[in-house]
């Protein structure tokens, strides 16, 4: 069996190969079903199946992991990746291809929970932050990666899929020289093992942790889906948006390790109002300077060397709030955080716009990290890891 070292970079090859697939489905199949004929509404709707798949899911996965440890649930859950997708050019319909986008969304959150709290439960105190900084990094370069394959739709339908499924399947085998482990369950005296009962608690400890990832879904999904939109109303080419707007997540890949090492420095609490506070700024700024490209694709770039790595450091600030007890239901919520914000986020800028078309489509943002902000400010969390917080 592989070393505990060793273990996390193949925990950490998984998060990538999850990030690929989520950043390959989304533009390599709005472009087929929009070259098949399918209007924009549907083909936005159609999108959801991914998160949609996340959030019915997530209330299951607790029990499952206590009773079959970290290691089955993970290849659980690779292995509906990689065969969903091996799938997909075989039969062309809307409703399977709704289908497999819901298991690959259920298989990508059983390997985000499994991974995400194997690596949380068993990380040090004092390198926690720099180790989930990786998770959150290596997702990010996959998910920046993934767009690529769009590129080979010009060789075949089946070749992106396949060699997706491929890529996935050889990264998955590597976790059948992991041993399994299982979850601490040494808090069950304290701690209720009804799953509601324990989301119910982990919300109460630790609810502002999970403010960062929702946020960081909105940003991501709103940034992806609505703002190419708006940037066109306001004039801008579509062939430059398409430039501007990966600038975010290429920025965050710089800023992910460096702010997860300084919050096992200085604490978590204080990093994420750094940051928050680092974004309601570049994006105010970007809502009086929209009409300059180079000030767009600038703030872009800023805002994601600040506030790109919202999830990470949200996962790494619920760890330190919550016992190990509740790491699971914690690990959990933070996923359904993120799923949540991504839903929410282009319907509300949508609307935004919509209603206030006089106004900034920035301005939504900035009123959202607002409320993440003050938060976080007034918010007193008490020391339950034994670091700061």
């Amino acid at each position: 069996m592989v070393s505990i070292r060793t273990r996390f970079w193949i925990l950490i090859g998984l998060v990538t190969i999850s990030g690929f697939s989520q950043g390959m489905l989304l533009p390599l199949l709005a472009v087929i079903l929009e070259k098949n004929g399918v209007s924009s509404s549907i083909n936005g709707l159609h999108a959801t199946g991914l998160y949609i798949g996340i959030l019915l899911s997530s209330p299951f996965m607790e029990k499952p992991l206590q009773k079959i440890g970290y290691k089955p649930l993970i290849l659980i859950g690779g292995a509906l990746v990689f065969v969903s997708l091996a799938l997909f050019p075989f039969w062309q319909a809307l409703w399977f291809w709704f289908a497999l986008r819901m298991l690959i969304g259920i298989g990508d959150q059983i390997l985000h929970f499994g991974t995400q709290t194997w690596i949380t439960a068993t990380a040090a105190n004092e390198s926690r932050g720099k180790s989930i900084a990786y998770y959150g990094l290596f997702f990010s370069v996959g998910f920046t990666l993934g767009p690529l394959m769009t590129n080979l739709l010009s060789v075949s339908i089946y070749v992106p899929f396949l060699l997706s499924a491929l890529l996935s399947l050889i990264v998955w085998s590597t976790m059948w020289f992991v041993r399994n482990e299982m979850p601490e369950n040494d808090g069950a005296a304290v701690y209720s093992t009804s799953s509601i009962s324990r989301f119910r608690q982990a919300l109460k400890l630790g609810w502002v942790a999970f403010l960062p990832p929702l946020a960081y879904g909105f940003l991501e999904a709103t940034l992806h889906g609505i703002f190419p939109v708006y940037g066109m109303r306001i004039g801008h080419d579509v062939n430059i948006l398409s430039f501007i707007i990966p600038s975010f997540a290429a920025a965050s890949l710089f800023s992910q390790i460096p702010l997860g090492a300084l919050s096992d420095r200085i604490g978590r609490k204080k990093v994420i109002l750094s940051v928050v506070a680092g974004g309601m700024f570049v994006f105010l700024f970007a809502a009086f300077f929209e009409s300059s490209t180079a000030w767009l694709f600038a703030t872009f770039a800023l805002g994601g060397l600040c506030v790109g790595s919202l999830f990470s450091l949200g996962i790494s600030f619920m760890t330190d709030l919550l016992p190990r007890e509740l790491l699971p239901a914690g690990n959990i919520m933070c996923g359904m955080s993120f799923s949540l914000g991504s839903i929410a986020g282009p319907f509300l800028s949508g609307v935004f716009i919509d209603l206030f078309p006089g106004l900034s489509f920035f301005y939504i943002i900035v009123a959202l990290l607002a409320v993440v902000f003050i938060s976080t400010l007034l918010k007193r969390e008490p020391q339950v890891q034994g670091v700061n917080v």
